[in-house]
């Protein structure tokens, strides 16, 4: 589990932030009230993802150690019980995530989105694409502050290349006067690409003309920043774009799921299917459907109840994404579940099928104490045949042969 330090002097304040994080974040607080306690714990274990510690303490009054913690290479937050702009100044030089001022409740809870932020961060990759090393260098180091992965280019030529190469890149900064290609050509061209939704744009500039940033938001850019900028507008212009995107693709993501087992629904299982099955016949590519149906489930309804049902799909959901981590896994409606396996044989897929059908006969549900024995019964193809339906008739044809063969059974293609 990963650890949080906490310097504070304070009892209530040290209280209040241990509460927070503890609610907040699945981690280890670690705290300590002085300097001493701080060198001892990082002395014995330096191991820490990111530290929140009080500017004035008992055995440093004057920030030391901020200086301190951030020599060992910790991503840290200040605490500071006033603001004033000489101290703002210094701060953010010396490589701090961000200050707060410990005014109310509020303050100790942007502390903990604040480390909330930062481990997302490490998973969410940043271009930066201007022609100015020097600004490329600046913009990294605020980048690498907040874990943020960084990837450079020099010009709008090259960005393209190495969204190529980073398809899963998050945010894109970009200059406007660049040579190869300009800030508004890069970012038309990537609109034609992805979504806002995809990819967060940021335009930079430092013309003076107050047109340029509404030329850039036209072209399909997110936001624009005038430079040079301040350190917290740059980071706040960032998080909020990256919780706007970050929001539209949970709702997206709850609209395709299934509320009972986080599956996928039947709905997005046909979209991305269809996609699958053309690109197998396009390119001469194996694909495979498996359709499985809990064997007696209304039985087991009627004698333990729906309650009892739902955790069985539940759990039944649980293993399939355990054994199935690569497949597209859905859940087509009451006891019915589909499985698409790219790239796969009949045989192959039959046999991991049949696998997964011994493992659940012979691993007991459970409903609080009470034991509750499952099987199923499944259909799989390979027949690509003209569409997804085509071979999801098929596939269906396949399951009743199981059923009425005795349940707890899989067929196949011949």
């Amino acid at each position: 589990m990963e650890r949080i330090l906490v310097v504070e002097d304070s009892p209530m304040v040290l209280k209040i932030i241990r509460h927070l994080i503890s609610q907040g974040l699945d981690v280890e607080v670690v705290t300590r009230t002085d300097l001493a306690g701080c060198g001892e714990e990082l002395a014995e274990s330096g191991e820490f993802f990111a530290a929140v510690v009080d500017l004035n303490l008992p055995d440093a009054t004057n920030g030391e150690v901020v200086e301190f913690v951030l020599d060992h290479g910790i991503p840290t937050i200040v605490l500071t019980g006033s603001y004033d702009d000489e101290r703002r100044e210094r701060l953010l030089n010396m490589g701090v995530v961000d200050y707060v001022v410990k005014e109310s409740r509020h303050s100790y809870e942007y502390v903990v989105k604040l480390l909330k932020r930062l481990q997302k961060n490490r998973h969410i990759k940043v271009l930066i694409a201007d022609d100015s090393g020097t600004t490329r260098r600046f913009i990294r180091g605020l980048l690498e502050q907040h874990l943020y992965q960084v990837i450079e280019a020099g010009h709008g030529k090259e960005a393209i290349a190495q969204l190529a190469k980073h398809p899963d890149t998050s945010i894109l900064i970009t200059d406007y006067a660049m040579p190869e290609m300009d800030g508004f050509e890069l970012v038309k061209h990537v609109r034609n690409e992805k979504d806002k939704h995809e990819l967060v744009i940021i335009g930079l500039s430092s013309t003076e003309s107050g047109a340029l940033s509404a030329k850039f938001i036209k072209n399909g850019a997110n936001d624009f920043l005038k430079k040079p900028f301040f350190h917290e507008e740059f980071h706040c212009r960032l998080m909020h774009n990256l919780e706007e995107m970050e929001l539209i693709q949970a709702i997206q993501d709850a609209a395709n799921r299934d509320y009972l087992t986080q599956l996928y629904n039947r709905r997005y299982l046909f979209n991305e299917g269809c996609q699958l099955h053309e690109q197998a016949v396009s390119k001469g590519q194996q694909l495979a459907l498996v359709m499985l149906d809990i064997d007696h489930f209304k039985q087991l309804n009627d004698t333990y109840g729906h309650e009892a049902g739902d955790e069985v799909l539940r759990q039944l959901a649980g293993k399939m994404l355990q054994s199935f981590p690569r497949f597209l896994c859905a859940r087509m409606g009451g006891e019915e579940f589909c499985i698409l396996m790219p790239g796969l044989t009949n045989d192959q897929a039959n046999q991991l099928v049949e696998g997964f059908r011994l493992m659940v006969s012979q691993q007991p549900f459970m409903y609080g104490e009470t034991e509750l024995p499952v099987t199923f019964s499944a259909g799989v193809t390979n027949h690509i045949g003209e569409d997804l339906d085509s071979m999801y008739q098929g596939v269906d044809e396949y399951l009743y042969r199981a059923k009425e063969a005795g349940r707890n059974f899989v067929i196949a293609d011949d």
